[in-house]
């Protein structure tokens, strides 16, 4: 099975949505496998976003520095979820990155709206629900970041046998 990192950023925890949207990664046979909140100083969203996902040296300094601010406005409540493809399939519910560009139906186009052009006019990241890795590898190199070993479980949910694939009896 594989496992993805999820942060509910500080703007869906403040405004009350995460069961809401967690219930949503559990409806297709997501399992939360670790789970936390807290919040994070400025060198550990910095070892996240520039050192593991290299956002500065994509987007540049103002763009980082605006989703820094934006990251530190409150805590966050970060998740393991595990399921067949869980990077594909959450980055596929989250929707596009940009709110206003994502679909009707995804995370981010059901409970966001913000450009990038307007969140930039208040100098602040984009308000846009929640991170989710890019992929598997990603993934990885975050969850190693956010959980220790001992933070993470394995345990059979009652709904794997209808949304995982099971070995053929003989």
């Amino acid at each position: 099975m594989e496992r993805t990192l999820i942060i509910f950023k500080p703007d869906s925890v403040m405004r009350g949505i995460v069961g809401e949207i967690l219930t949503r990664f559990e409806r297709v046979g997501l399992k939360i496998v670790g789970a936390k909140m807290l919040q994070p100083d400025y060198d550990y969203y910095y070892r996240h976003y520039e050192g593991i996902g290299t956002l500065k040296t994509r987007k540049g300094e103002d763009i980082f520095e605006q989703n820094m601010k934006t990251m530190q406005a409150g805590p966050v409540i970060a998740m393991v979820l595990e399921g067949v493809n869980a990077a594909e399939q959450v980055r596929k519910m989250v929707g596009d990155t940009e709110p206003k560009s994502a679909l009707p139906g995804t995370i981010r186009g059901d409970y966001a709206h913000v450009s990038y052009k307007q969140a930039s006019t208040v100098e602040l990241g984009v308000a846009n629900v929640l991170h989710a890795s890019a992929d598997a590898d990603e993934a990885a190199k975050e969850i190693d970041h956010w959980f220790a070993d001992s933070e993470l479980y394995d345990y059979e949910a009652v709904h794997e046998p209808f949304t995982q694939p099971q070995p053929k009896k003989k």
